[in-house]
């Protein structure tokens, strides 16, 4: 079985707009850019306070339970269906979740199996 993965990184804001410059400036000479996808953050810090035990708790309940519904997945944690929507919601902006609606059901999806962590020295 393949292993899918999804890149973590810490970039500060200059550094962001720097790549981005860079990639806009390559594409409007007709050059082929290479997509690096992933998630940033700005700060180490940033990274803790969006990845805490419970939301990693969660990514793994995720994935292996593959849970049907956020009500399913409240019980599952054994928390608070609102703090689980709050959760999931977060995570999902980030680009660490991926929402599906059915039936009027929202179900969240884990679509890789490891996360990797780059910080730049």
């Amino acid at each position: 079985m393949k292993v899918k993965k999804v890149r973590i990184g810490i970039k500060s804001i200059d550094s962001a707009m720097d790549d981005f410059i860079a990639t806009a400036e390559a594409l409007g000479r007709g050059e082929k850019v290479r997509k690096n996808s992933g998630v940033y953050f700005t700060s180490l810090e940033a990274f803790r306070k969006a990845l805490t035990p419970q939301r990693m708790n969660l990514l793994h309940l995720v994935r292996e339970e593959k849970p049907s519904s956020l009500h399913e997945l409240a019980r599952l944690a054994h928390r608070n269906i609102k703090n689980i929507s709050d959760d999931v919601k977060y995570l999902s902006q980030v680009g660490l979740i991926d929402l599906k609606e059915e039936d009027k059901k929202v179900s969240a999806r884990v679509t890789y199996d490891k996360i990797l962590l780059e910080i730049a020295v």
